[in-house]
């Protein structure tokens, strides 16, 4: 019989904290480790939705709860680390926005919001949670980079900026944490149909330009975010950190 390796794939005993858990793509990864035995706990502003998504995944059999905030406040990751009641040994930066604004009429305001919840939240969040994961020699971070960490696109220019920051803070995380049992690594999504990206399946001649780009010859399925995140949240990727792995059908190979 063979020695199969399942185990290292396994999320049995885990919590994971998931911010933009409320729908696209932190949903969905919150849906993957979920159903790979993790215990969840999303994170968003709107509380009603959280309470939706949270009936959902505990009717998919998930053992799921929510803690509502704001993650672009300068105290709202740590008003969430401190409503936490246990131990979290996974951590998704997946909260995002983009108001999509040509470079002229981007306003400081709009420019220091993205930065705050793609970068400022993220990078708060891990200085609270990293040392009690290496106390437990565990733990697993995996940040939300973009198409626009690599390459520009237009009306876009602060989500592009700070998507390229995160890139580089998933390097800087690794390169503090790694050594005590704590890999961080960044997702890059292709064009998946979720609320940020709304706008361009909704322009059909875009869409079809942006399938015909990949390698694959089509745009993702959400479901396509499931292996990698599981992967990069378990025992199977405990030698690979400080990366950025892009899940876009080969966009950015072409």
């Amino acid at each position: 019989m063979t020695d199969r390796l399942d185990h290292l794939f396994a999320l049995d005993g885990r919590t994971a904290l998931v911010t933009g858990g409320n729908s696209g793509i932190g949903l969905a990864i919150a849906e993957a480790l979920g159903r790979q035995g993790a215990r969840i706990v999303l994170v968003a502003r709107r509380a009603s939705e959280l309470k939706q998504e949270t009936a959902r995944l505990a009717a998919r059999g998930i053992d799921a709860s929510f803690i509502a905030g704001d993650l672009a406040t300068q105290d709202g990751p740590d008003r969430i680390v401190d409503a936490l009641t246990g131990s979290i040994d996974i951590l998704v930066n997946a909260a995002g926005i983009n108001l999509r604004q040509p470079f002229e009429a981007v306003t400081l305001d709009a420019f220091d919001q993205h930065m705050a919840i793609h970068l400022r939240a993220p990078f708060r969040l891990v200085q609270r949670l990293a040392p009690a994961m290496a106390a437990r020699s565990f733990g697993r971070i995996l940040m939300l980079a973009s198409l626009q960490s690599a390459r520009a696109f237009p009306n876009s220019a602060p989500y592009g900026a700070a998507k390229g920051g995160v890139v580089q803070l998933t390097r800087a995380v690794a390169e503090r944490w790694s050594r005590h049992g704590i890999t961080c690594n960044a997702i890059g999504p292709g064009f998946f149909p979720t609320a940020l990206t709304e706008a361009v399946f909704r322009d059909e001649a875009a869409s079809t330009k942006n399938a015909a780009q990949t390698a694959i010859g089509r745009n993702g399925a959400i479901e396509d975010l499931f292996g990698v995140a599981i992967f990069l949240a378990s025992e199977a990727s405990a030698y690979v950190t400080g990366q950025t792995l892009f899940v876009d059908g080969g966009f950015t190979a072409r």
